[in-house]
């Protein structure tokens, strides 16, 4: 049977880690949920979190998914272990993808202030390169900003130069963009860093990881996606999450919205 994929997120950030996988294997099924209702997940505390994770577990797998992608840092950083508990297929996460794609000993990563104060990334990167040093930045302004669309505000980029900030003085010599939602604003980033910094987006090793179930990647056109067998829910009447997915995906998708908890579909 056709593996159908199974991601889940706070709200956009996931279409990064949606695109890397298309890109790469072409037109899977897939099933995208965004728990818009309750986002950001990245200013809720522990127990919120793997509350939700749960929760959200539960109802993908009523939809039937084969394969559990964890599109979402703050859960990967604060629930990996319970999702990987009660899931009973398969589950990808994006922090051992991102400590595979680590090539330096001094990284930086940017993410949500529950993750940061996980110390989740510092922990998995220096358990396999224990030389490494690893600063953590929080970034509380970045989700909601790109959750709102604000790509060209001045009060992305101010904020985008407040973060970056202790990382370069510190010098490291690349960055994890640990929130899913970051690759979205990576045209900013890139001029606000050195041309020689790289940036490690966990989506890529990710999508990597996924030749185990889905096969070789395909020969595929890197700007261009086929979302085909794609069904996209939010679980609150989000009326940015179509134009956003036709900006970063290339298509409007009908979208549904469900509860988690009736796995019922409301409209």
């Amino acid at each position: 049977m056709k593996p159908r994929l199974g991601f889940f997120d706070s709200g956009v950030g996931g279409f990064t880690v949606l695109r890397r996988i298309l890109q790469r294997h072409g037109e899977v099924s897939c099933l995208y949920l965004a728990d818009s209702a309750r986002a950001p997940y990245g200013n809720r505390c522990e127990s919120e979190i793997r509350f939700i994770a749960e929760e959200v577990v539960n109802w993908l797998q009523q939809q039937e998914i084969s394969i559990l992608v964890m599109a979402c840092n703050t859960t990967n950083s604060l629930a990996f272990d319970l999702v990987k508990k009660v899931s009973e297929v398969p589950v990808l996460g994006l922090i051992e993808a991102a400590v595979e794609m680590v090539t330096q000993p001094r990284v930086g990563v940017l993410a949500t202030p529950a993750t940061a104060a996980s110390g989740s990334y510092r922990r998995e990167i220096k358990a396999v390169y224990p030389e490494a040093i690893v600063l953590e930045q929080a970034c509380p302004d970045f989700v909601p900003l790109i959750e709102s669309g604000k790509f060209r505000s001045d009060e992305l980029r101010l904020a985008a130069i407040d973060y970056l900030q202790p990382l370069l003085e510190a010098g490291v010599d690349e960055i994890v963009l640990g929130c899913t939602h970051y690759p979205l604003v990576e045209p900013l980033l890139r001029t606000l860093l050195p041309n020689d910094m790289r940036m490690i987006d966990p989506a890529v090793g990710l999508a990597r990881q996924l030749d185990e179930f889905l096969g070789s990647p395909q020969n595929l056109c890197q700007d261009k996606v086929l979302i085909g067998d794609t069904r996209f829910c939010v679980t609150s009447r989000s009326v940015a999450f179509a134009p956003m997915a036709k900006h970063w995906l290339g298509h409007n998708p009908q979208v549904e919205v469900v509860s988690l908890r009736t796995s019922t579909c409301l409209s």
